[in-house]
């Protein structure tokens, strides 16, 4: 009876110390791969961050482009009547 409880003793010791180690690899590669995704969200957010900004460069001046364009054609359509009177 003492030979089988110090052979279960000791499979499970060895077990337990291989668990013991595959969960501590397995622990470390987690944390790296949250520290590879927290880099790649950061990314993202510069990214969407930058085409917010260019969203809205343009928004503020897609106004101005519109009247500076209707100015140019008020300002050919003058020199064209121009042109035709003389």
């Amino acid at each position: 009876m003492n030979t089988t409880f110090d052979i279960l003793v000791i499979v499970l010791s060895s077990l337990l110390g291989i668990f013991l180690i595959l969960s501590i690899i397995a622990i470390s590669l987690v944390l790296k791969l949250l520290k590879s995704l927290r880099q790649v969200v950061a990314k993202g957010e510069q990214f969407v961050d930058s085409a917010e900004q260019i969203g809205e460069a343009l928004r503020a001046n897609a106004g101005a482009v519109g009247i500076v364009r209707q100015l140019l054609k008020f300002v050919n359509m003058m020199s064209n009547v121009k042109d035709k009177r003389n």
